[in-house]
Parts: structure tokens; sequence; C-alpha cells
């Protein structure tokens, strides 16, 4: 039996928003914000050795399932860093679920 013909014109059902939402309510995460500035470390090396120095901690209200992302000060702003978004698309999920979390 042949798939049905796909619908390229109608919006997506796999959302940033509803990835979000659905990770909250399976792992029972708290509803909040991100940081208004959030980095991006590819490779881990920022996040390791904020958490080496104790100088970062997880963010409770991120519920992404891949990755982690932890807060930090630095000259009294708060941040957001999240180690490992490796390759381009995965990257662009990340930065989306960023968006959709304030």
């Amino acid at each position: 039996m042949p798939l049905p013909p796909k619908k390229y014109d109608e919006p997506s059902v796999f959302t940033a928003e509803n990835l979000l939402r659905e990770a909250r309510r399976q792992k029972s995460s708290p509803n909040g914000s991100v940081p208004e500035i959030c980095l991006l470390d590819p490779d881990g090396d920022i996040v390791r050795h904020l958490l080496a120095e104790n100088r970062a901690v997880k963010c409770p209200h991120w519920a992404c399932y891949h990755t982690d992302l932890c807060l930090f000060e630095q000259e009294e702003f708060q941040f957001g860093v999240l180690g490992c978004a490796v390759g381009s698309s995965f990257a662009v999920l990340v930065a989306e679920e960023l968006f959709a979390s304030g």
C-alpha cells in the first residue's frame, strides 16, 4: 500500500514549543524561562570549566532531553551556556528551544 501524498503546505507538528511542553510533562519540569543571553558551546569546554570551578548550576527550567543548560553569572549578568550542541541541525533545534523557553 503506497503512502499518502505529503502535505508540504501544512505546518509541522514538530515545533520547539510542542517538544518542550511534552518534555516538561514527562520530566515533571517546572515552568520558567532561560536567561536572555545563552551561548552554544560546541565542544563543551566552557561548560566543563564553569562546573569544575563551581561557577555554574543546571537550569531547572530547561526541559530538553539531550542537553543541559547551565547558568552562570559574570559581572552581575546571568548567562546560560549549553555544551555539546554539535552539528547545524541540532544547534538550530537547540536555538529554537531556547527561543521557545523565553
